[in-house]
């Protein structure tokens, strides 16, 4: 077989409906040409700005020349047999092959979907030095590709003061700060705001609130959203539900003294911590819908893989539950053997889990793994043997819920010594851990860290 016929049938398997009577001719194509396009990127969809290359397979009788196009029209400068496409806007696009040849012509052509850039990758959200600058948001690729301020490079205006938690959901990205248009001494920041709503996929500011909230709430920390309009916000007091339509914000009933802590979502329910209090919320309401008591401290509540939720507990005997959401029955418990895993200053959870696999650190460079369906704890490392500088580890470790690799902050220490920091990636897959990348430099106090794999439905 030679290397076109084999070229064509992988392009015909995977953009036509051949047949397997080679005696059958098929639609818009001549027994004098026969064209195709192979794939070479293996995909049908692409992010804005990057590139998906495909290539022109033609066999014809006769000499013949091609020309690509995109959405109908020619594209003059594309003159090679492999075509980069690559668009700004986001949209479906239909990329065609055009062959002629004295005779005939022949088209084969392919849909692409162009999605926004932000759509799938890891923020990692900035505190930002309170008395000097706004919050920021730094974005990290699938293919490893750092990039800072991505919210003001969008949108050419800032987050709030102090900004604290993320959350997407309905291709909407949402972001709270602690001080919105002001900091704790009262000094004005030109910012949008202490509620940001931008498009997930894009970043493209949707709909900013600041004295809508700012007059009530006493720095707003933890953000969850049910639905269109129903946004949680967790303060000083309790819990708040806000709607971003009529702009009311009211007072969850039941919800005095909730963790500044990450909140969770599992079906039509929020779950949040209050000291040693498990609360549930449903969607839409203003007060708690069911609560659970556990023996210490609650440090954390996340879903689980399989729509369940884990929440874990202090103290010196730190335990790991996993939960029936429906009614916070305890499905299973696990005594933690290794380590702590306690409610500490920090404003992202705990625990992190992929699969049944949860990793935790308790703000120390030690980190830990706990196997949950085998009830097993273990050090995986000590990152000071590894990572230059990590005086302060500043907020949770995060493991991404897809490739395992943790995510550790960690910076030289406070006053401007936060400015020397680093972004380290774990595997842990092998016998020894091994920093996967490193990145140095990039973040300012930061809150926390998000994957947007963890947000799907």
């Amino acid at each position: 077989m030679t290397k076109n016929v084999f070229a064509i049938l992988v392009a015909c398997f995977l953009f036509s409906a051949c047949s397997s009577d080679d005696k059958e001719i098929l639609p818009g194509i001549s027994t004098e040409l026969d064209v195709q396009i192979a794939n070479l990127s293996n995909k049908l969809e692409v992010a804005q700005e990057d590139t998906l290359f495909v290539k022109a397979v033609i066999h014809s009788k006769l000499d013949s020349e091609f020309k690509w196009l995109v959405n109908g029209k020619v594209i003059e400068e594309a003159k090679d047999s492999v075509f980069k496409f690559v668009q700004d806007d986001l949209g479906e696009y239909t990329i065609s092959l055009k062959g002629t040849n004295k005779e005939t012509e022949s088209i084969a052509s392919v849909k692409v979907n162009v999605f926004g850039k932000y759509r799938d990758g890891t923020f990692i959200l900035n505190e930002g030095n309170m008395t000097t600058e706004n919050g920021s948001l730094i974005f990290i690729s699938p293919n490893g590709q750092i990039t800072d301020s991505v919210y003001y490079k969008e949108n050419g205006s800032e987050l709030g003061n102090v900004a604290q938690d993320l959350f997407i959901t309905n291709n909407r990205l949402y972001i709270i700060s602690q001080n919105g248009s002001k900091n704790t001494v009262g000094t004005s920041f030109e910012n949008e705001g202490m509620l940001v709503i931008a498009n997930a996929e894009t970043l493209k500011n949707e709909a900013s609130y600041d004295v809508e909230l700012a007059e009530t709430l006493s720095w707003a920390s933890h953000i969850a959203v049910l639905g269109q309009d129903n946004v949680y916000i967790r303060d000083n007091k309790g819990l708040y539900l806000f709607n971003t339509t009529s702009k009311e914000l009211t007072f969850v009933e039941g919800s005095k003294g909730t963790n500044k802590s990450t909140m969770a979502v599992v079906g039509n329910y929020l779950f949040a911590a209050a000291g040693k209090k498990l609360l549930a919320v449903k969607s839409g309401e203003t007060e708690i819908a069911f609560s659970k008591n556990f023996e210490q401290n609650i440090s954390a509540v996340i879903p689980s893989y399989d729509d369940k939720l884990w929440v874990s507990t202090g103290g010196t005997s730190p335990v790991i539950y996993k939960l029936n959401p429906i009614n916070l029955d305890i499905i299973r418990q696990n005594n933690v053997t290794v380590g702590r895993i306690d409610k500490t200053y920090a404003s992202s959870p705990a625990i992190t889990a992929k699969g049944d696999t949860i990793y935790y650190s308790n703000l120390s460079t030690k980190i830990y793994r706990h196997i949950f369906n085998e009830g097993t704890s273990e050090l995986m490392v000590d990152a000071k043997s590894m990572v230059e500088n990590a005086g302060v580890v500043y907020n949770t470790i995060a493991v991404h819920p897809k490739t395992g690799h943790v995510y550790l902050n960690t910076m030289k220490g406070f006053g401007w010594d936060f400015l020397i920091n680093e972004i380290t990636l774990f595997d842990f897959d092998e016998s020894e851990p091994k920093v996967v990348h490193r990145y140095n430099n990039y973040t300012h106090l930061p809150v926390g860290v998000f994957f947007t794999d963890n947000f799907r439905k």
